[in-house]
């Protein structure tokens, strides 16, 4: 059975990004792993597992797409988690309208600036935020910009946001109820939609290890996506098995006379005479050669 490839994840609440990649790689007994984005423990929710070569093809994926989450807050409690796990610092009886919150919604559509939360992974000063917040250091995190494509209550404490990569909900939670003149808290985080692929595609760690324990590896074998999924709205270039063995050690392949015009763009690169869907990388095709970016090692 193959170990490499893509598994869509429903992480549960709890638990965090780093470990449940790890209790999915051992699963299906890959040697690396890695994620698209990063849930917090808090958060539920589609987290996409690169297991084995699929790792590689991580940065092709990230910042691609929108991300969409559904959210909910507690209305006058602050912490300094910004969600319900933290330590409450400030409390009150501010519970803003209906329409308050959905003219504060309206006016955060669009770009603008977030300050992450000071428990959160980005790094201060060469280390992680939330590793000097531990310390009880004062830190101080630069805003930095975002866009927020839509943003709606679904209730007067429930929210469903589409967003880009780098923002943050506990945030967004914040900066929605300062704008209705009161404090919030999330207490529930769910990420539906990321980086192309959607939570209705997605299997939960339960159900995988279920299935494992009861039929092993080969039980699970559905549940792994091939590696270039995910990858289907950049070009596919096809090579012969000679052109495909120069790519793999590293050449350059000339275009010239190829039927395909691309220019200063990224390729998908496929193999007829391998195993799997001859997939065998990423290519640049630049000058007029294609050049190697990520070579794929074929099971």
């Amino acid at each position: 059975m193959k170990n490499s490839g893509f598994v869509l994840l429903d992480k549960p609440s709890g638990m965090t990004s780093r470990k449940a990649g790890g209790r999915v790689a051992r699963m299906f007994g890959a040697k690396t792993f890695g994620h698209l984005g990063t849930l917090d423990p808090m958060a539920s929710g589609l987290l996409p597992i690169a297991l084995g070569e699929a790792t590689k093809i991580i940065p092709y994926l990230e910042g691609r797409h929108e991300k969409e989450y559904e959210f909910s807050v507690q209305w006058g409690i602050k912490t300094d988690t910004d969600d319900i796990t933290g330590k409450i610092l400030e409390q009150n009886d501010k519970t803003p309208t209906t329409k308050q919150i959905e003219n504060a919604c309206a006016e955060l559509i669009g770009e603008i600036l977030q300050t992450p939360p000071i428990y959160s992974a980005v790094h201060v000063g060469g280390q992680r935020a939330y590793k000097l917040a531990r310390t009880g250091k004062e830190i101080e995190i630069p805003a930095r910009k975002i866009t927020i494509y839509d943003l709606k209550n679904l209730t007067d404490s429930s929210f469903i946001v589409k967003c880009s990569t780098g923002t943050y909900v506990r945030s967004l939670a914040g900066q929605i109820a300062e704008k209705c003149g009161s404090i919030a808290t999330c207490d529930s985080i769910r990420r539906t939609r990321t980086n192309g692929f959607d939570i209705k595609n997605a299997v939960t760690l339960d159900f995988l290890e279920n299935l494992f324990n009861n039929g092993g590896r080969v039980a699970i074998e559905n549940y792994l996506q091939p590696i270039d999924f995910g990858l289907g709205d950049i070009p596919a270039w096809n090579l012969d098995e000679t052109d495909a063995r120069l790519f793999q050690n590293g050449g350059f392949i000339s275009t010239v006379n190829r039927t395909l015009e691309i220019e200063n763009e990224l390729v998908r690169v496929y193999s007829k005479d391998v195993s799997g869907n001859g997939f065998i990388g990423m290519g640049l095709v630049e000058n007029g050669a294609l050049k190697p970016k990520r070579i794929i090692n074929v099971d």
